[in-house]
């Protein structure tokens, strides 16, 4: 009947659990996703457009260094001393030491014909006034062209400035190198996928893009959907695979600068963080189910144990109180033996004054007789060495100190196992340090602690072995071991070794009391009961008695 309840009671326990631990999980889990991705897909946009803008700034910083060096060359320098070859070669030096990334540099007269020139290509005395920019720069005084093929039959653009000297207007015109220029546009792609170039207001590319195109190809991008500012859109390529765009009109306003990279990329992250949450949650399902089917069986097994264990406790405590009765009835009994012994040992000492007499001497069976009363001394003597070892065994009032010589405590113990381990041809050797002192203990609990540990030795060994008992001393504490070749401890079983009711006996053999209260014995003392065992090898047990110098009477 009862084991119907407690399968029942495990049932509910455990459904009751899983409904507690799955619904809060599922539901935090979700919400938590949703936020993050909300929160990743805001953090992609401010990062591609942060990076558009940037790059826009840098590029707009690369023009306006070139323009600015260019104005200042053109500021200072003369027409006539400008149109010098090489007057003209070493401001072309300093132009590039100063900013790089110059091709060539020309100056042309109002006319648009090309006076001076220094560069790779023989361009002198080319005429521009035909030319878009030279048009632009004439009415503007300043012009950044677009990517154009020339004379030179080349995608290359230009910045040109003008120069008013007196009634004298020159253009001072240098050609910027378009693999650093492209380099720095480049610079802002990032990724597998990622991607950054220049289109002008005709969508037409200024500098190269990363996939399928070239220069001066026409974009599939309308730059009209690019308003002030950073733009981020969303488009489909035709390999159908969803990329981002962030776009950033230039400072001249006739440039857009896009950077672009595919979705996937920017949100593996995100794919990533949504793996890794479904795996913590399967993990934690797992986990949840089998902690609760575990810790339900072990509730449930402990509370199918508890009557048990509670009929155990019972039993331990009459046991406990039987063994008190026991004790002080050994107690009576061997004052009673003790009186009869005294008497016999009288009465032999005086049977050998008799023989000794001159009468007895004569006596044929004399030697007979000294033989027999020898025998009756030795043999009381043995038995009074017993009765001694079982009054300080069975006294067992309150613990008190007194003086404890711990060598003689060791071989009264091992007096009155001798004869169970010789049974069992077990030999008990004891190896003393004679120099131990007499210390303030109790000297009852002590001989129980000893008799716990040798007689679970003997036990251990069951047939055939070797107990050697030592002792020894430290500056604060006396320490005993008690050493048995027998079969060890299991590893699996060594942690449990000093609780209460825990035995590695066979059924029916041992309460598992034992070990427990010599170590509670051995901590209220101030020391301490350990143990070594290695399995195949034996065991070692260390009982440490803290010396206690007794007081003078």
């Amino acid at each position: 009947m009862k084991t119907v309840l407690y399968v029942k009671f495990r049932q509910k326990i455990i459904l009751t659990c899983l409904l507690i631990a799955f619904i809060p999980l599922l539901l935090t889990s979700i919400i938590i996703y949703y936020q993050f991705a909300g929160m990743y897909q805001d953090k992609i946009e401010a990062q591609m457009r942060y990076r558009s803008r940037a790059q826009a700034e840098t590029v707009d910083l690369f023009l306006k260094e070139r323009t600015a060096i260019l104005a200042s060359m053109a500021d200072t320098h003369l027409f006539d001393v400008i149109l010098q070859e090489n007057k003209l070669a070493q401001i072309f030096k300093i132009m590039n030491q100063r900013a790089g990334a110059f091709t060539d540099l020309g100056v042309i007269d109002a006319s648009g014909k090309q006076r001076a020139y220094v560069g790779p290509f023989n361009l002198k005395g080319y005429d521009y006034h035909s030319q878009t920019w030279f048009a632009e720069v004439m009415s503007k005084g300043l012009y950044i062209s677009d990517v154009y093929m020339g004379y030179r039959n080349i995608p290359h653009f230009i910045i040109a400035v003008r120069r008013q000297e007196n009634d004298t207007v020159w253009i001072l015109r240098a050609t910027v190198d378009s693999d650093i220029f492209e380099g720095v546009v480049r610079s802002a792609q990032i990724g597998r996928t990622g991607d950054a170039y220049i289109i002008n207001r005709e969508g037409i590319y200024q500098t190269p893009p990363r996939f399928n195109s070239k220069i001066l190809d026409r974009s599939s991008i309308d730059p009209n959907l690019f308003g002030r500012g950073t733009t981020l859109m969303g488009f489909e390529r035709g390999d159908k695979h969803p990329r981002l765009f962030a776009g950033t009109w230039l400072s001249n306003d006739k440039w857009l600068l896009i950077i672009s990279e595919e979705k996937a990329e920017e949100t593996k992250g995100l794919v990533s963080t949504r793996n890794i949450e479904i795996g913590v949650m399967v993990v934690g399902v797992l986990i949840i189910i089998l902690s609760t089917i575990l810790a339900t069986r072990q509730t449930v097994h402990q509370l199918e144990s508890a009557d048990l264990k509670m009929s155990r406790m019972n039993a331990q405590l009459v046991q406990s109180d039987k063994l008190a009765a026991l004790g002080k009835m050994a107690a009576g009994i061997a004052h009673e033996i003790n009186n009869p012994l005294a008497v016999i040992i009288q009465k032999t000492g005086w049977m050998e004054d008799l023989l000794e007499e001159e009468e007895f001497q004569d006596s044929k069976n004399i030697q007979e007789l000294k033989k027999s009363v020898q025998k009756i001394e030795f043999h009381v003597e043995r038995a009074r060495k017993v009765v001694h070892s079982m009054l300080g065994y069975a006294r067992r009032m309150e613990p008190r100190l007194e003086d404890v010589d711990v060598n003689d405590t060791l071989y009264q113990t091992i007096s009155l196992l001798e004869n169970y381990a010789r049974l069992n041809n077990i030999q008990i050797k004891m190896e003393s340090d004679k120099d131990l002192p007499v210390i303030a203990s109790d000297q009852g609990q002590l001989q129980q602690v000893f008799m716990n540990l040798l007689s679970n030795a003997i036990d251990a060994i069951g047939k055939d072995g070797i107990i050697r008992v030592a002792s020894e001393k430290t500056t604060s504490m006396i320490i005993i071991r008690i050493i048995d070749n027998g079969p060890g401890i299991p590893k699996e079983k060594q942690k449990k070794i000093f609780e209460p009711f825990f035995t590695t006996k066979q059924g029916g053999q041992g309460m598992g009391m034992g070990l427990w209260i010599s170590y509670t014995i051995m901590e209220k003392m101030g020391g301490s009961l350990t143990f070594v065992s290695t399995e195949g090898k034996g065991t070692t047990f260390n009982v440490n008695i803290p010396i206690i110098i007794p007081e003078k009477k």
